[in-house]
């Protein structure tokens, strides 16, 4: 663990609960050791910052390659902070192109750490739960690595699309659910529909613990996210 990501949790973790007051349930439903993947369902930039402060482990996420290739002191700086808080580059222009760029997770997984993920890939735009994409399943099978499922409650009150600050509100609630039984898709090769029917059967399992409406297509991208795969200035997840 980085002296950075160290001094975040230490700070973050008791702020985190003094403000929103997240209920937790589920927490040893985390293997206490060997990789693991985190799925939650995606509502508020905070997730991630909740998901890092309250769970038992120290977890590695997913971010856009545009924070590790800025030019100059400032750049460096911003490199080199990503990294000390486990954050991972990715290419998310988006298509096979993001897909293939989720096996930059694959090395922090077969060395035994714990990768957080939002299968449907951006923030929800209305609190519904839209439908998941494939990389996390491959991820989990090239691993290997058991998906638990996450539901995460209300923080698109506290923090919703649009907000620059995080605001107090009702309680946050965070559900752990219990790892994914893949054996049905271990032990040999796996075709795309493989890999939509696990997919799927993640996004039940994270909708049993929401109680979220679920849509069967992905979610739409919001204006600053078609900005950036049109190359204009990137837009925050």
């Amino acid at each position: 663990m980085s002296a950075l990501y160290a001094v975040g949790k230490f700070a973050i973790s008791p702020l985190s609960r003094l403000l929103w007051r997240p209920k937790v349930s589920g927490l040893d439903n985390v293997p206490t050791s060997g990789p693991a993947i985190l799925a939650s369902n995606h509502q508020s930039v905070i997730d991630s910052v909740l998901m890092g402060a309250l769970m038992p482990r120290n977890v590695y996420f997913l971010a856009k390659d545009e924070y590790f290739v800025g030019p100059g002191v400032k750049g460096a700086v911003m490199r080199n902070v990503m990294y000390g808080l486990n954050q991972i580059p990715v290419d998310r222009s988006g298509g096979r192109a993001s897909l293939m760029a989720l096996d930059a997770a694959l090395p922090v997984l077969r060395d035994g750490h714990v990768l957080g993920i939002f299968p449907e890939g951006t923030r929800s735009p209305d609190g519904r739960l839209y439908r998941g994409r494939p990389g996390v399943a491959k991820l989990a099978l090239d691993a290997p690595a058991p998906i638990i499922p996450i539901g995460i409650l209300n923080t698109e009150k506290i923090q919703p699309i649009g907000a620059s600050v995080p605001r107090l509100g009702p309680t946050v609630e965070v559900r752990v659910g219990e790892p994914l039984d893949l054996s049905q898709w271990q032990g040999g090769e796996i075709d795309s529909r493989g890999l939509r029917e696990l997919t799927l059967k993640l996004m039940n399992a994270i909708q049993q613990l929401t109680g979220q409406e679920y849509v069967t297509r992905y979610a739409p991208k919001r204006p600053d996210q078609l900005a950036a795969t049109n190359g204009s200035e990137p837009g925050k997840d």
